[in-house]
């Protein structure tokens, strides 16, 4: 599989299917091959990209914190290394974050931006920012001082992540193994501190770039990152398109999933 280098290291990437290209920024840990089963249900009508972000699996970057911005800029330097027009992105949680930046930063490379609910504290006002914001930072601090099962029960508190419940049936599984645990590592140890120190874009509300705002429809209302979708909405006067699942829909209903992204794609001008 590709790698391309990318400022101050290298960026492993996958492409499956034909068509126009659609490119997946992953949400927590998620690698490459995380979103499987969605990819599969989209490659027979779009060539569709994924990647290690920088700290994960194959991708190779110092062990520090990556700001979101320079996350974004690892995704600029994909696009513009595989195609010259501009593409749509499906961004999950902080996928998403990292395509806000994209399409501030470089608008040309997107035709869409699909933000599945954003973990983007500065969307919010104030008062709930910086809650959130020391939400995540004591998510970091409980990970440092015990261990990752701790930690990853109040990630999902926190983000609302539901049981699978009704997840379609035949899934890959994905078992918690070093690699995976390597990738949390990097997650809440680096990318929760990049979260919380990220301003957002310099002007959120100038994007040139269309954005749909997203959420699952299980993911309760009052939490973290669909509060985040439902600002963006507010801010973009955009309807927030709710998909089937909850936080991770993506990989607890792909089909569904998948059937709705393709709605929502054909639906925005």
């Amino acid at each position: 599989m590709p790698n391309l280098t990318v400022p101050g290291g290298s960026l492993h990437y996958e492409l499956r299917g034909a068509g126009p290209l659609l490119l997946i920024s992953q949400s927590g840990e998620g690698d490459a091959g995380r979103t499987a089963d969605l990819v599969g249900h989209l490659a027979e009508s779009r060539t569709v990209v994924t990647y290690d972000r920088r700290g994960l699996g194959r991708s190779t970057v110092p062990d520090t914190t990556v700001s979101v911005r320079e996350h974004a800029g690892d995704v600029h330097h994909l696009l513009a290394h595989l195609t010259d027009e501009p593409v749509v992105m499906l961004g999950q949680s902080l996928g998403a974050s990292i395509g806000l930046h994209l399409a501030a930063d470089h608008p040309g490379q997107l035709s869409l931006l699909i933000a599945h609910e954003p973990v983007s504290p500065w969307l919010l006002p104030e008062p709930d920012r910086d809650h959130h914001r020391a939400e995540l930072a004591a998510i970091r601090d409980l990970y440092l001082a015990t261990d990752l099962p701790t930690a990853l029960k109040e990630v999902t508190r926190v983000l609302g992540i539901t049981p699978g419940g009704d997840a379609e049936p035949g899934l890959t599984a994905f078992p918690m193994t070093a690699e995976r645990e390597a990738g949390f590592d990097f997650f809440i140890r680096h990318d929760f501190q990049a979260v919380i120190d990220d301003p957002g874009p310099d002007d959120p509300a100038a994007c040139l770039v269309p954005v749909v705002p997203a959420a699952g429809e299980r993911t309760p209302a009052a939490v973290f990152d669909r509060q985040c979708a439902d600002r963006l909405a507010a801010l973009t006067g955009v309807p927030l398109a709710v998909f089937p699942g909850g936080h991770n829909g993506n990989l607890s209903h792909p089909r569904a999933y998948a059937a709705r992204l393709r709605e929502v794609i054909g639906s925005t001008p």
